[in-house]
């Protein structure tokens, strides 16, 4: 038994119109899946398109020349029913029974904002149960939180297309559900002939394997053009300062994963891929460390070893590459909040019945939008050789998570009062202690406050979160004795620590900067004008 389905062009990120410069493939042909049908050149890199499924060619739909995107059509192919492996193809099997059946439908990834490839940690569902309209069928975990997929509707489940490891975005199917409550898109008939989501079929789910020592994912310098690897690998390479040509491959037939640009960057930081950097000229090879000390710990006394989760190492990767690429400075100033905590104490007791309490936080959130507007240099971002001056007030503030630190953002900020601010960081804070912040929840930021007055401390570096050039760090207020110019009066000093991109903000700015954070916060009357 086969069947003829189509070989479409996979995710290729932002490209569009990519022309065609050579076909691989002719019909008749018997191919393999993974195997190449055709290079696409953009004005960037050259691209190999290869088979989702393996079979017959039936016909080939495009030629030299012809411009390709996402979603167009390359190829037919006749494939045998047992050729595709059940995981990644051959959705078939449920497809025609459900269309013959009426009631069956896809359940798939809602939006999930700018997330890509979020692997699968939990299945909830399984083969047979009933499920209701927003139950949680999957949890997925990106670089920052945990996220629940619900089902859209209620019913039976009839099939589970994912597994624990699979990584899934917007538009990924979950499963196949019977008898839903409410109207949906249903399994077709002719969704029996039309190739399975592109992703999922190029681009296999990224084994969670051991990490290879880190001398052995550095590969010889190669043109970049025959490195192979997909558009939004190529692109979160680039994002990290990583020459991809550097990297090796794990993936089918040496394809490289993100995974792999990963551990690229972790040996990197750790000195195993600064010499073939260095020879290549290599954005991080550059600095020439030497190797990350190896230690056998256990020839002086007990140990007990803890992997990292997975916040802590994309985290860990994050502000290593923003400590290395970033040429931040730091600048400390003392803030008198002597009066603003009197007013804050007060204020709390007089509206005790409204069960919101007024945070220092929220103070600072808006001290910071009046000083952004006053020096808008500190709302930007480098693009190239552009600034980016942007217009909207997002701040963003780091919370302390079991898990590690994570980043909500309070957006439009400018737009919102004091007792609003107070009951918006107060809810993000419990989701993000729970796991549960949305991923819109946690971007966008064009400025970071990280506090740390809960906690202790006088003064630190705060690591600038890019693509923002400054973040504002607080530490605890203390009692200290000022001159008032006749004696010593007790007062209370809010520390501030101003970490500042220095490319984008000299010296004297970000001093003028923490200047005026300091003013308006000894005298808040200052933030209206």
């Amino acid at each position: 038994m086969s069947q003829i389905i189509e070989i479409k062009v996979p995710d290729i990120g932002d490209y569009k119109d990519v022309p065609v410069i050579e076909v691989l493939v002719k019909a008749g042909d018997k191919i393999e899946k993974e195997q190449s049908i055709v290079v696409l050149e953009s004005d960037k890199a050259t691209m190999d398109v290869p088979s989702s499924h393996s079979g017959l060619v039936k016909e080939v739909k495009v030629k030299v020349g012809d411009s390709l995107s996402e979603g167009s059509v390359v190829i037919t192919l006749e494939e045998g029913a047992t050729a595709a492996t059940p995981a990644q193809a051959a959705p078939a099997p449920a497809a025609s029974p459900a269309s013959s059946g009426g009631g069956s439908m896809e359940i798939k990834v809602p939006d999930i904002g700018d997330y890509k490839d979020v692997p699968v940690i939990e299945v909830l569902v399984k083969a047979g149960d009933k499920i209701e309209k927003e139950q949680s069928i999957v949890v997925l975990e990106s670089d920052k939180a945990t996220m629940d997929v619900p089902s859209t509707h209620s019913g039976v489940v009839k099939e589970v297309k994912v597994k624990v490891g699979d990584n899934l975005s917007e538009g990924s199917v979950v499963l196949i559900l019977e008898g839903g409550s409410s109207a949906a898109a249903p399994v077709s008939a002719p969704a029996a002939t039309t190739a399975p989501a592109p992703t999922k079929a190029v681009e296999p789910p990224i084994v969670r394997a051991p990490a290879p020592p880190p001398v052995s994912n550095v590969a010889p310098a190669v043109d970049a053009a025959l490195s192979h690897a997909s558009p939004s690998v190529r692109k979160f390479a680039r994002e990290l300062g990583v020459t991809i040509t550097q990297v090796k491959g794990s993936g089918p037939k040496g394809r490289i994963t993100q995974e792999d640009v990963q551990a690229f960057v972790k040996a990197a930081m750790s000195g195993g891929a600064t010499s073939a950097s260095a020879s290549s000229g290599g954005s991080l090879g550059g600095l020439n460390l030497i190797p990350w000390p190896k230690v056998d710990f256990t020839k002086f006394g007990e140990i007990e070893r803890q992997p990292l989760n997975r916040i802590k190492k994309l985290t860990a990767a994050n502000l290593g590459r923003n400590w290395v690429m970033i040429p931040a400075v730091t600048y400390h100033e003392d803030a008198d909040i002597t009066d603003l905590e009197a007013f804050r104490v007060l204020t709390n007791k007089e509206n005790e019945k409204k069960g919101v309490k007024i945070t220092m936080l929220a103070f600072l959130m808006k001290a910071a939008v009046a000083a952004l507007k006053k020096y808008p240099e500190f709302n930007s971002s480098l693009d190239g050789d552009d600034l980016i001056l942007k217009k909207y007030f997002n701040i963003g503030f780091a919370a302390d998570t079991p898990t590690g630190l994570v980043v909500p953002v309070i957006k439009d900020a400018d737009k919102k009062g004091i007792f609003e601010l107070a009951k918006e960081t107060s809810e993000l804070a419990a989701l993000a202690r729970d796991g549960k912040l949305k991923p819109d929840q946690m971007q966008g930021a064009s400025f970071t406050i990280s506090s740390l007055g809960g906690i202790g401390g006088t003064y630190f570096s705060p690591i600038v979160n890019a693509p923002e050039v400054a973040i504002l760090g607080v530490s605890k207020a203390a009692m200290k004795p000022v001159w008032d110019g006749k004696q010593f009066v007790p007062r209370l000093i809010c520390p501030l620590s101003l970490s500042a991109d220095h490319r984008v903000i000299d010296g004297a700015l970000a001093t003028r900067f923490n200047v005026y954070i300091a003013q308006l916060l000894a005298d808040f009357r200052r933030a209206s004008l």
